[in-house]
Parts: structure tokens; sequence; C-alpha cells
């Protein structure tokens, strides 16, 4: 029996179907880090954050506890903005890997 061995970039890519899902992940993962930032620098209980947050304590309980697929890009930018927090949404240059691939089959 052959044993197949994949690598990805990140757990994002290993995780999702496609790129696009892997960018979506990507993106929530980071919002929810930096809203829990924000949480414990200001050391609110979960029931401070969810009013301040504008949403309920079970739902500062799952971004807490890292529950991404409970979370919508969506859902997160309203939590931020209500923290006085705006998101700021940016295009990344494409990277090296294109040319890459465009050589190999060249």
């Amino acid at each position: 029996m052959t044993k197949t061995t994949h690598s990805f970039k990140s757990v994002w890519d290993a995780l999702a179907d496609t790129p696009e899902q892997a960018a979506n992940l990507r993106a929530r993962a980071g919002l929810m880090r930096q809203i829990t930032d924000v949480i414990k620098a200001n050391g609110w209980t979960q029931i401070d954050a969810g009013t301040k947050c504008g949403v309920t304590q079970p739902r500062i309980n799952d971004l807490l506890r890292g529950r991404i697929s409970r979370f919508s890009l969506d859902a997160l930018v309203n939590m931020a903005a209500a923290l006085g927090r705006p998101v700021r949404v940016e295009l990344e240059h494409p990277k090296s890997k294109r040319l890459s691939r465009e050589r190999r089959s060249a």
C-alpha cells in the first residue's frame, strides 16, 4: 500500500475544498482573533463583550472557543463595527506561485 502525502501552505488550504473557501476561512479566523484580542485586552466578561458586540453571551463563547463555522464574515464585520473597530479589506498581490505554474506547463 502506497501512502500519499499532501502538503499545504496553511491549515485553511488543507481544510477547504477550494482556494476561495480557504481565503474565506483565513479572513474569518483573522477577524475572530482580533475581536478576541479586544475582548481580552479590555478584560470583559462574556456578557460584557456580548453587550458591546451586539450579540448574546453564547455567541461570544463560540467566538472565544474559535468555532469558525458558526460565524460569517458579515457577522464578524458587524461585531467589529459595534466595537468601534472598522474593518478594512485589501487584496494581496499575486505571489510568484502563479509564475512557477506557468513555467512548468510551458
